[in-house]
């Protein structure tokens, strides 16, 4: 039998083509793998890349959301909006009468099948002007003048005499301060500032220094600044400090507070006022400086001259306790007033010779001041000298001090642009019987709210003429300002009598204050009825008579009488003026959550 040969070639072969064949399916397996690998790799990277994406709508949105708070009337979420590669969604929730949560989903590229979703929340709250008023009676250098049974339930801040007569009664404490001079011993600049300084933005350019030397020998009392700021920074504190070598040192004679509060977005003069008014030698040279804390989007600016121009000092900027640096440009002056002097407080019965003339402090409280005379308090009566009082003078507190008004000039200001930037009306604007709904506007005339009509305020008004509320006529802010307060302010006089009355919003806390630039005697009148109202008459008198009851009451100069009242509520303390109903909304500092 013939038997088949083996053939090795053929063996071989076979051997080849299924190590060919192992190849192939190992290189196919690593090209799979690869791109699959390759495929993971671009949708991880287009998965973060989207995530990204929806970060930015959802911080985009939250943007959207807060505008439309602010400037859509009613608004309350969306769905569906489309922004970029993305669309978002806004939900807002109520935490209280001035807070909302904000909660904004993104997608990319939409909500049905998406790519990413990102969650971002923030809590907003109405940005207001807090300003404190922390006494239920503060006068200016005109004083209070108090009599026939005249009654402040509260404290009261002078910084002028305060007088009354046997009738007249203060339930709280009574302080008198020395008041600053009228004029500035040390002064630089006028108008709109060559230069702009930032400060209390970074650590380099934290704190602001101007060295000074003064003339007069009088006690130091204030000084001014004309400042602004951007976003909402912190209060700071104002030092007067010795001179180390040409920066400011680390001896500190006086020191005061900077109120964030008091300084608004535009150039104004701010006033500081100071713990103790030291004795400063003239001719010597002292640094008032600025002590803040840096934020990079909350800090202050400061006006500067082009240099060259006060010739007792110079500015610096850098931080206490470390490194000054010269301005840029250098050789500058900031905008500064240091204001010297003052009189002795007096609480005083007006005659002089009667006993009891002014109870202070019948309930609880001190009598405080330089001179204290005829008084009868429950307290100590703090004073260096006095007669006829109560109880002997005790030595043992210094004289009070000078205390600026919680509104400054700023302020006002802001809230006259508020009320100018929401129109014009020209001509007297009278309210009768059919009532109206104003606001905010400024009018160019007289504001007459008379014949038992009710006038409902919508934002911040401003008047140039004079305002009158008689006749049963009601001024009231509407139901949106919640537990926020409104403002009405005019540059000519402000009249209440006849059952005029003023009031909030209804919600408890919220509060009026009515405003007059007027620097007459007859700035404010208020003569029967009131309400929750405010008056502030800074620059004039505001005489309260004819059994009239207000919540709080400010004024260069206030009399009070004829069976009128001033009861002052706590919650002043803290109040909150809002530039319309609501507020303006603003993000609350460290509110922010990455919720997905």
């Amino acid at each position: 039998m013939h038997k088949h040969a083996n053939h090795p070639q053929t063996s071989e072969q076979g051997q080849i083509i299924i190590i060919a064949l192992v190849f192939v399916l190992i290189t196919i397996s690593l090209v799979g793998s690869l791109v699959a690998y390759t495929f993971i790799q671009v949708r991880a990277q287009k998965q973060s890349q989207a995530r990204l994406e929806a970060l930015n709508i959802a911080e985009a949105g939250i943007e959207a959301a807060l505008w439309k708070l602010n400037n859509q009337a009613g608004y309350a979420g969306e769905t569906g909006t489309s922004f970029g590669a993305g669309v978002y969604d806004v939900a807002t929730t109520d935490i209280s009468g001035d807070q909302k949560l904000l909660t904004v989903d993104a997608y990319v590229p939409n909500s049905s099948a998406p790519l990413a979703h990102r969650i971002v929340s923030v809590t907003v709250s109405t940005g207001t002007t807090g300003v404190g008023f922390n006494y239920g009676v503060q006068v200016g250098q005109g004083g209070l003048d108090m009599d026939g049974s005249g009654t402040i339930n509260g404290n009261v801040y002078a910084n002028g005499p305060i007088t009354g007569d046997s009738s007249s009664v203060i339930t709280g404490t009574a302080i008198s301060a020395d008041s600053p001079a009228l004029s500035a011993d040390q002064s630089n600049g006028s108008g709109t500032p060559a230069n702009n300084i930032a400060f209390a933005n970074a650590s380099a350019t934290q704190d602001i220094a101007q060295s000074f030397s003064l003339t007069g020998s009088d006690p130091l009392n204030e000084i001014q600044l004309y400042i602004k700021k951007v976003g909402s920074p912190a209060d700071a504190t104002v030092k007067i400090v010795n001179d180390a070598s040409g920066n400011p040192g680390t001896t500190v004679y006086a020191s005061g507070t900077l109120s964030s509060a008091s300084v608004t977005t535009s150039y104004g003069w701010i006033n500081v006022t100071f713990t103790s008014n030291p004795l400063l030698n003239p001719g010597t040279t002292y640094w008032l400086v600025v002590d803040a804390a840096s934020n990079s989007s909350k800090y202050y600016m400061i006006g500067a001259d082009g240099g060259g121009i006060y010739a007792n000092g110079m500015a610096k900027i850098g931080r206490m306790g470390s490194t000054w640096n010269n301005t840029t440009p250098s050789g500058i002056d900031y905008f500064f007033n240091i204001f010297l002097g003052g009189v002795n407080g007096l609480i005083a019965g007006s005659s002089g010779s009667q006993y009891n003339q002014l109870h202070v402090g019948t309930v609880s409280g001190t009598a405080e001041a330089h001179t204290v005379n005829y008084t009868n308090a429950t307290g100590e009566i703090f004073c260096q000298t006095g007669t006829g009082n109560n109880k002997s003078c005790s030595a043992l507190a210094s004289d009070p001090v000078y205390v600026d008004f919680p509104v400054s000039d700023a302020n006002i200001a802001q809230w006259e642009s508020e009320a100018e930037a929401g129109g014009t009306y020209n001509g007297n604007y009278t309210v009768g019987f059919a009532g109206a709904s104003l606001g905010p506007q400024k009018i160019v005339g007289d504001l007459t709210v008379s014949n038992g009509g009710t006038l409902t305020v919508t934002g911040t008004l401003y008047v140039t003429g004079n305002i009158t509320l008689n006749g049963g006529g009601e001024i009231k802010l509407t139901p949106g300002y919640g537990s926020n307060d409104g403002v009405i302010v005019a540059d000519g006089t402000v009249t209440v009598s006849g059952g005029g009355h003023a009031t909030g919003s209804g919600t408890s806390g919220s509060y009026i204050m009515m405003i007059s630039n007027d620097s007459s005697t007859s700035a404010m009148s208020v003569a029967g009825g009131a309400g929750a109202v405010i008056m502030f008459a800074p620059k004039g008198t505001l005489a309260v008579s004819g059994g009239a009851s207000l919540k709080e009451a400010t004024a260069y100069r206030l009399t009070v009488g004829g069976g009128s009242s001033v009861t002052y509520e706590s919650g002043l303390a803290n109040s909150e003026f809002s530039s319309g109903p609501g507020g303006s909304w603003v993000l609350q500092a460290q509110s922010w959550q990455l919720l997905r």
